[in-house]
């Protein structure tokens, strides 16, 4: 089985835009937790309307996993450049520190 990388765009600031994941429109926040230094991803529909609130954005697994019955349409994984399993700094985020969103490629 073979996926499709997605890059999610990203930059090393607290943000929140809209984003299409598999065809449906989903509003993402990402932010910094300073006491525990690591990025938090928030995700809502298309309404603002939450759907998942607090995911830490760490490395080794897909980030949406235990949210499968909500049929996301693929997983979400992140990585860093150099070594896969670094979590992304304050200051890596979208230029080492990475985000996918990767989908099953059709047969």
């Amino acid at each position: 089985m073979s996926r499709t990388a997605y890059e999610i765009p990203l930059s090393s600031q607290p943000q929140l835009f809209n984003i299409q994941l598999a065809g449906k429109t989903y509003f993402l926040t990402i932010r910094w937790n300073t006491a525990a230094l690591y990025w938090v991803l928030d995700i809502a529909d298309q309404d603002r309307a939450p759907v998942i609130s607090g995911i830490p954005v760490v490395t080794g697994l897909d980030l949406l996993g235990q949210y499968a019955y909500l049929e996301f349409g693929g997983m979400l994984i992140v990585q860093t450049d150099g070594d896969p399993d670094v979590v992304p700094t304050y200051a890596n985020l979208g230029s080492e520190g990475h985000i996918y969103f990767l989908v099953e490629d059709a047969v």
